[in-house]
């Protein structure tokens, strides 16, 4: 089942020229979940919502300084190739080429919409993250983000009295922050979308003291409200079908009316990332390059990098080698950079050496101080049984595309 039919051809393209403002502008007015930035109208990356939102950026900033690269897809990959870079890039929106072009973007709620039928086959139970973390109606923003961040999680349950009253997630806080910031400095910054340049009114002054005063309020002043549920034993079509029918990203799992666990779009895409393959997927541009090593040596660097981090799920891993002029003793410098695409996110090493393997054994030393320096290990997944396998290649192999 590959992706061609839910490839939207409506989007919003900026110049990596244009200011942070007018990209605040596109989204409030577009309800866009990412943006395009081209360079002399070559793609150049992506600006999310959330992106915008993590940081106090200058109205003046650059969109070429705020793009995310995200993983990229052809317009005939299947929607299990998708899920697993929409998982690896942390991405909800990713762009679609066609021979080389961009001609569009697919979004984590039209993919979910085209696999929801055959989800019919699995439960909540199969997918949902059963470590409840949950705040009280009067914990602070700035305690719900601090939990969300020493979780690693990016939705969070209100309970109060063992009940399910709303749920508050990291887009929801940082939204409500950068709108009163703005707001209270003497309006927002204002522009137009796509690339009709606008202009920004009131100023960004000194925002301690604002922030401080924000991350006082009650998380019952900003939640989601009343909030949405499911139980474990519902199928899995009728909550993503309750989640996209909402506009939501998350439900609220519940056992005799109280909440047990957070099942949430990104687990449910993260599910269709899941394979019976024993090999890790490794796709290697410029294989040729491969002088002094095989394709199977690649593969067993990374799964031995892999190896060394139980809970870090690899998903995908890209190869890319380019050879410079310069040889040494006949032999050609070698640039080789190793992407990981994995449940925690994505990590990138690059490295030149002599030979491709001098090179890719560099970039994997890149690799592996860039995850044990960057990253905090979350809650480990459950790992599908073979019970699940059966059940997922019944529909996922033999799936025909809907009619439509």
């Amino acid at each position: 089942m590959d992706i061609t039919d839910i490839v939207s051809t409506e989007f919003e393209t900026f110049d990596g020229d244009a200011r942070a403002a007018e990209l605040v502008g596109a989204f409030r007015e577009t309800k866009a979940k990412a943006l395009v930035v081209t360079e002399d109208g070559e793609y150049e990356g992506v600006v999310t919502q959330r992106r915008l939102n993590s940081t106090h950026v200058d109205p003046d900033a650059k969109a070429r300084g705020l793009v995310w690269h995200v993983g990229k897809v052809d317009v005939d990959d299947d929607v299990r190739t998708v899920a697993r870079l929409m998982v690896g890039s942390d991405a909800k929106v990713l762009p679609v080429f066609d021979d080389g072009d961009l001609v569009g973007v697919v979004t984590a709620d039209a993919l979910l919409a085209e696999v929801q039928p055959f989800l019919r086959v699995l439960t909540v139970d199969d997918v949902y993250t059963s470590e409840l973390v949950a705040a009280s109606p009067d914990a602070t923003l700035g305690e719900v983000l601090h939990t969300l961040r020493e979780e690693r999680i990016t939705h969070l349950p209100v309970v109060e009295d063992d009940e399910p009253v709303g749920v508050v997630s990291l887009y929801d806080v940082l939204d409500f922050t950068a709108r009163e910031l703005q707001r209270g400095q003497g309006g927002s910054p204002g522009a137009g979308a796509g690339n009709t340049r606008g202009k920004t009114h009131g100023g960004f002054g000194e925002r301690a003291g604002g922030l401080d005063r924000l991350l006082d309020i009650p998380v019952e002043d900003v939640m989601t409200a009343p909030v949405e549920t499911t139980t474990r034993d519902r199928r899995l079509d009728h909550a993503v079908g309750v989640m996209l029918d909402a506009g939501i990203s998350s439900l609220v799992v519940t056992a005799d009316g109280d909440p047990v666990g957070m099942v949430t779009d990104t687990d449910v895409l993260r599910a269709l990332t899941w394979t019976g393959e024993t090999r890790l997927p490794v796709q290697i541009t410029n294989v040729d390059l491969l002088d002094d090593v095989g394709r199977e040596d690649v593969t067993e660097m990374i799964e031995g990098v892999a190896s060394k981090y139980g809970d870090l799920d690899v998903l995908e891993a890209n190869v890319f080698l380019h050879e410079h002029d310069e040889t040494l003793r006949g032999t050609p410098l070698i640039m080789a950079r190793i992407r990981l695409f994995t449940d925690k996110g994505h990590f990138v090493g690059t490295g030149e050496g002599y030979g491709a393997g001098h090179a890719l054994r560099l970039a994997r030393n890149v690799l592996e101080r860039q995850i044990l320096e960057g990253k905090e290990y979350g809650r480990t997944k459950k790992h599908p049984t073979e019970d699940y396998w059966a059940k997922v290649f019944g529909w996922w192999l033999s799936g025909a595309r809907r009619r439509r």
